[in-house]
């Protein structure tokens, strides 16, 4: 019987499911469009991973991470839920031992992750300006008419790019444009935007920090050749892209579940007792002043998770809701 560890990322754009083995390497991984529907893009996700994992196999852990990380342990029961920052530094440890500093850009928002001796030392992220993330690029190859995926092959065709604002979105939209009126080539115009993000990256989260080598250069936008290029001018140090960028989030969830369940078994509901309906809605708490807006997710029509509270009003009557049903459970066990 062949066992496997599941991780689980699920973000703003894409929702990220690894299947990793005993031996710590990805025996199957999934990129799926979050499309704003990570309820049902997760169901899917665990429902194509069991086809995968074929019909002898056990799951020994699982761990979440990403922005929908709390919805995804309440659907899966996962073992370990932690933050992408810690999950992205476990991964590219795992990739590469001696990392000092992990680039991270994904659709919504950008990371930069310094890590000294093995343990993250400092770590700064953008989740405001968009300019400094996929979107950026994707709205501009669209404009452009070139499939994101061909973008970063048009900048290293470039003879000369143009200089682009990259502090913001919108100026660095209404600068593409004029560059384009004035006759400039797509080639250089597109070489100019993969500048512009990177400047930005490094202004907005990198300023007044030193970038260490080995570096690593993780999330969908790593797959840009264009923009590992502007990076590597830019710094002049080596860029490394791990095998499985795309996923990273995922696989350090993985790698976090495996070591959380070292002396226990998991949590973890399987793939096949997920046909229940989940649906997710929203309240606000009209109980104090910072009138909270607590996320509820319901399960054939039962709440069984809350988050939001911030102070934890909603979200202790689940835990303990969640402790007596444990502690019935050692009951009727030691009857």
């Amino acid at each position: 019987m062949t066992a496997y560890y599941v991780g689980i990322d699920v973000g703003s754009v894409s929702t990220n499911l690894v299947l990793l083995d005993e031996q710590e390497k990805v025996f199957s991984k999934l990129y799926l469009r979050t499309q704003g529907q990570p309820i049902r893009v997760l169901t899917e996700g665990l429902k194509l991973l069991k086809n995968v994992a074929g019909k002898d196999y056990t799951i020994l852990g699982a761990g979440v991470t990403g922005s929908g990380r709390q919805l995804a342990a309440t659907m899966t029961k996962a073992d370990i839920m932690k933050n992408e920052i810690t999950a992205h530094a476990i991964a590219a440890l795992h990739c590469c031992p001696n990392v000092n500093t992990v680039f991270e850009i994904g659709g919504q928002d950008s990371k930069i992750i310094f890590i000294c001796n093995g343990v993250v030392s400092d770590f700064a992220m953008n989740t405001v300006c968009a300019a400094g993330t996929g979107s950026f690029l994707d709205r501009q190859a669209a404009r452009l008419n070139i499939p994101i995926e061909e973008f970063g092959g048009y900048a290293l065709k470039s003879q000369m790019p143009v200089q682009i604002a990259g502090r913001c979105a919108v100026f660095a939209e209404s600068d593409m444009i004029h560059k384009q009126q004035t006759g400039h080539s797509t080639e250089d115009i597109v070489n100019g935007l993969c500048m512009a993000l990177v400047r930005n990256y490094l202004n907005n989260l990198a300023k007044g920090k030193t970038i260490k080598e080995p570096v690593v250069f993780q999330g969908g936008v790593a797959a840009n050749v264009g923009i590992i290029a502007a990076f590597e001018r830019e710094l002049q140090v080596k860029i490394t892209v791990p095998e499985h960028y795309d996923v990273m989030g995922a696989i350090g969830a993985a790698l976090l579940a495996k070591e959380e369940v070292k002396n226990r078994a998991t949590t973890f509901r399987g793939f096949d007792n997920l046909n229940s309906e989940f649906v997710a809605k929203s309240f606000e708490c009209n109980n104090c002043a910072n009138k909270c807006e607590v996320v509820e997710l319901m399960q054939n029509n039962c709440a069984v998770a809350r988050w939001g509270d911030r102070c934890g009003r909603w979200s202790s009557m689940d835990n303990e809701v969640k402790e007596k049903k444990v502690e019935k459970q050692k009951t009727a066990t030691l009857a």
